[in-house]
């Protein structure tokens, strides 16, 4: 059986049991949703991927962390006070850096004990009592209806901690029968990173999944990665790019350069905070996707994602 995975400038056609094979371009741009429909709900809450799976997302997007027993949680930030009630709910259980500041780490807490924590009050009133996912409660509620796009986040913190992200992540997908690519059509998978070790442990791990490499414009090392040679030793671990938006802007041949390098660009963060700004950022997505000829983004505003 074949299946086609449009999750690169080029469609991909995969055989069971055989390698990637190029085919033909395919004729339509994917909409991830960042952190779900962050603009309108708290990211990373079951309101948020709800929202986005209405507004008609193909991927939504899953940052994953790790807590101290073990359990994989959707969260952006290594702690814990930007985006919940922590400090009200665990007053004494901070950790204090070399500055003074004071910090709750996820790996601290136990899921049961994250599962207390109101994730959503911070957004809105409206939105209190909203919880921390797992990441299985994501992939529960994206099953069958959108794509998974879940990121490693801070792999080599939670490695100096014992634990392994990168075979967390790889086992629990397998255990829902979502390890290799094709194996439900309804809900592709692409794992993404920061961290190019940890994307390439994962490929050494014999993972066939699409792997993205996040490029930021504040890495130092950006520019190496973004010639034609770095784009060339790229391919060797990931599948596609996912540059910030202004390192696009700033190189308008960065697109063709990674095509030329059989990578998929999919540039990071669209945003429109009121609706007021919801034109604009429609035009900017369709700058990106249909003059700069990026094949996807991440964006907050799944509803104005413009659709040719």
């Amino acid at each position: 059986m074949k299946l086609w995975l449009l999750v690169f400038p080029i469609a991909v056609t995969v055989t069971a049991g055989s390698a990637r094979m190029p085919q033909p371009p395919p004729s339509s741009k994917q909409l991830i949703a960042h952190r779900g429909a962050s603009a309108y709900t708290p990211e990373h809450t079951i309101a948020a991927y709800r929202l986005a799976l209405e507004q008609g997302a193909d991927f939504v997007e899953q940052d994953l962390q790790i807590s101290k027993d073990g359990v994989l949680v959707c969260l952006h930030d290594l702690t814990l006070e930007r985006t919940t009630n922590v400090e009200e709910v665990y007053p004494a259980r901070f950790k204090t850096d070399a500055g003074g500041a004071r910090s709750w780490p996820v790996a601290d807490f136990t899921v049961a004990e994250l599962k207390r924590l109101d994730a959503g009050g911070w957004f809105d009133a409206k939105f209190a009592g909203e919880r921390i996912p797992t990441w299985q409660e994501a992939i529960d509620l994206i099953r069958g209806k959108a794509g998974l796009y879940p990121e490693t986040k801070g792999p080599e913190v939670y490695g100096s901690l014992g634990f392994d992200m990168e075979a967390l992540v790889l086992e629990q997908l397998e255990a829902n029968r979502l390890a290799t690519p094709g194996a439900d059509a309804r809900t592709p998978v692409i794992v993404q990173s920061f961290s190019a070790d940890s994307l390439k442990k994962m490929r050494a791990m014999g993972t066939r999944l699409p792997l993205v490499f996040l490029v930021s414009d504040r890495d130092p090392a950006r520019d190496r990665w973004l010639d034609a040679a770095g784009l060339r030793e790229m391919r060797g671990f990931a599948d596609g790019i996912g540059p910030a938006k202004s390192l696009l802007l700033a190189d308008r041949a960065l697109t063709a350069r990674a095509h030329a390098a059989r990578l998929s660009v999919t540039p990071y963060t669209f945003r429109a905070a009121t609706p007021a700004d919801h034109a604009k950022v429609r035009e900017e997505m369709a700058l990106f996707l249909y003059d700069l000829g990026v094949d996807a983004l991440f964006t907050d505003n799944p509803d104005q994602f413009p659709r040719r």
